[in-house]
């Protein structure tokens, strides 16, 4: 059997999975068959165990870096902004200096108000003095005017050049967490490219046939529980957001990517529900965090299942117990059973939102449910 094969066992490890009933109630994973005979002393349970743990590490790394990515453009996008309003800024202040240059001069020329104003006082007209009165003080609040405007302009260009400025420090800090991040996900993803490397093929057997077990038990306890026992049907986002997925099977997990070529996990639920018109946080992590959490006896297609205790991991349901996933680097958007991998719990992106009336789902791709993991490999990591 191939490391490649062997990594489809880092989905599942129900030894040590939780399956989430509802955001308050959890239901233990049985427990796993005893070792092999011939397994190494730390057991097939073991390894299983630690290529997990090496996994979790590698995708919440992962998922950190996208989140570090969403800030960097967020702040780009702001900066972008700034400038904007700050060019607009600095025209508004050249245009009031120049009337104030404009007034100075006056002044000095002997055609401000107050030469005006001792010229109506020799006037011997009182009703032309009257009318020439009502005409200096509009004059006058107009340069009054121009003098609050020159001084706001200035206050406004001075607010937007330092929030300018700390904008492009965020920008840069950011970039260099972005490096950081990138560099720990090329650290994890060859630490589990060596375990991989140092397992023999009976080891990457009993391994696998225990992430087969474990899965199947798992989804078991899930359909026992009633979590996947009713149809219900999606609004009318969930059920655009749940083609767009299941269009996007076959296509590879790139880290990082959010198609339309390739995704990764959180990359392939948010651009599924950006296709349906709804913006959702870009990482697993606060999808969970910031999304309407839901019983998983209430899932309905369109809903996040979020995976693993620090939320690593998420893919979209899509009924009759699967959802759409993009696994992990070296594998390709597919459909698995929604406990191919520990769950968290769910969260729902239109809580608001009218289920339909009916709803027939997407026909599947010949080959949807097909394919294996086929591991880690540095190559995966982006390489900016």
């Amino acid at each position: 059997m191939s490391s490649g094969t062997l990594v489809r066992s880092l989905g599942t490890a129900a030894l040590a999975a939780v399956v989430v009933v509802s955001p308050a109630t959890a239901v233990a994973a049985p427990s796993p068959p005893p070792p092999a005979p011939g397994a190494p002393a730390a057991g097939v349970a073991g390894l299983l165990n630690e290529l997990q743990r090496l996994y979790q590490q590698a995708e919440q790394a992962t998922e950190t870096y996208n989140g570090t990515t969403a800030e960097l453009k967020k702040r780009a996008a702001q900066a972008k902004k700034l400038d904007a309003a700050l060019v607009t800024a600095r025209r508004s202040l050249t245009r009031g200096r120049d009337a104030a240059g404009q007034l100075a001069r006056e002044q000095y020329q002997g055609r401000s108000e107050l030469s005006a104003y001792l010229r109506l006082l020799l006037m011997r007209d009182p009703e032309a003095a009257l009318t020439q009165g009502q005409v200096i003080q509009r004059l006058a609040a107009g340069r009054m005017a121009a003098v609050q405007r020159l001084g706001a302009a200035e206050k406004r260009a001075d607010q937007l050049a330092k929030e300018s400025r700390k904008v492009l420090a965020e920008q840069r800090t950011l970039a260099a967490r972005k490096k950081k991040d990138r560099d720990t996900v090329r650290t994890r993803l060859k630490q589990v490219e060596a375990k991989l490397a140092s397992l023999t093929a009976d080891q990457l057997a009993d391994v696998s046939g225990l992430e087969r077990k474990n899965t199947d038990q798992a989804q078991s306890a899930l359909v026992a529980s009633g979590a996947l026992s009713s149809s219900r049907p999606p609004t009318a986002q969930g059920g655009q957001a749940v083609g767009y997925a299941v269009r996007q099977i076959g296509k590879p997990y790139v880290w990082g990517a959010e198609g339309p070529g390739s995704f990764d996990c959180s990359g392939l639920t948010s651009q599924a529900w950006a296709n349906a018109g709804r913006v959702i946080p870009r990482t697993s992590q606060e999808q969970w965090r910031q999304l309407t959490r839901v019983p998983m006896n209430a899932l309905r297609p369109g809903d996040l299942v979020v995976y693993f205790p620090e939320a690593t991991h998420v893919a979209l349901y899509i009924g009759n117990g699967l959802v759409v996933q993009a696994p992990r680097p070296g594998t390709s958007v597919k459909v698995s059973p929604v406990a191919s991998n520990p769950v968290l719990g769910a969260v729902r992106p239109d809580p608001d939102g009218t289920p339909l009336a009916s709803y027939e789902g997407p026909e599947l791709p010949k080959g949807a449910t097909d394919g294996s993991d086929e591991g880690y490999g540095a190559s995966a990591a982006p390489a900016t």
